[in-house]
């Protein structure tokens, strides 16, 4: 059976109080408490291993808290199939025989329910999604044919075909080169019209205050949460990355040097 939750329209779409999460007997996550309100765009940055895959998975319900709670909607996480979870491209074995349509159709699971093939409206909505990524013409294909970029439109057609009212993203961008960044982000943008609230874990300052309404600073708990102006000036950032930030001409530079990945474990 299908987990399902009713939405409390008078709820926040998420709602995150005291979360704190331990892993190897240390506070991954420490004392986390925020809310997000439907149609936002929010990017999670921080220094590698400050959280932020952590904090991802633990919304998705794909971990569960030490205390403290996650709500969506006012009920917990593993109640909802409006959640879409898009893990790092290194989690993913591209081997797999699939192809681009099986991908996105896999968003449809939860409305199919158990036993159950996909119906006349459920292909149309994986071939809407499909056309809104602009990847109608590689549906057929293997997953490990595609790109970097075009992996990533994948998942986030996914998403749409299950018509997430949440989108959680774990550095969609990293291992991209600067056009596939680039139409990613622009894809995002384009996005705002589907209403989906989507939370993008990033290691990219620039990109965060360009392309993101908010900004939350994580480094095992909350440093700074809100527009990139108030969010993104040097004691945050000190605070958030402590050493590597170096001043250059008079002035705070951050200096990332291990952007690959989050460096975390859970």
């Amino acid at each position: 059976m299908y987990p399902t939750a009713n939405h409390k329209n008078d709820q926040p779409i998420l709602n995150v109080s005291h979360l704190t999460f331990r892993y190897n007997g240390r506070d991954a996550l420490e004392n986390i408490t925020f809310q997000l309100h439907e149609g936002e765009r929010i990017a999670i940055v921080g220094p590698n291993g400050a959280g932020k895959s952590t904090l991802i998975k633990v919304i998705a319900g794909v971990l569960q808290p030490t205390s403290g709670e996650v709500n969506i909607y006012g009920t917990r996480p593993d109640r909802h199939v409006c959640i879409g979870y898009i893990p790092q491209r290194n989690q993913v074995d591209w081997h797999f025989p699939l192809s681009v349509a099986d991908v996105v159709m896999m968003g449809r699971s939860a409305k199919l329910g158990p036993f159950n093939f996909p119906r006349k409206r459920d292909w149309e909505v994986v071939h809407h999604a499909l056309e809104t990524v602009e990847l109608t013409n590689l549906a057929e294909r293997q997953i490990g044919q595609l790109s970097g970029g075009q992996q990533q439109r994948m998942f986030i057609a996914r998403a749409l075909a299950q018509e997430a009212a949440l989108m959680l993203m774990d550095e969609p961008l990293t291992g991209l080169d600067a056009p596939s960044q680039e139409g990613i982000l622009n894809l995002l943008d384009r996005l705002k019209s589907e209403k989906a609230t989507v939370m993008v874990a990033t290691h990219d300052l620039d990109q965060a205050a360009t392309h993101f309404d908010r900004i939350m600073l994580l480094n095992h708990r909350l440093v700074a949460f809100g527009n990139p102006a108030d969010v993104l000036h040097t004691d945050n950032l000190l605070n958030a990355f402590g050493g590597r930030l170096k001043p250059v001409d008079g002035q705070s530079v951050l200096n990332i040097d291990d952007c690959c990945d989050d460096g975390e474990r859970p």
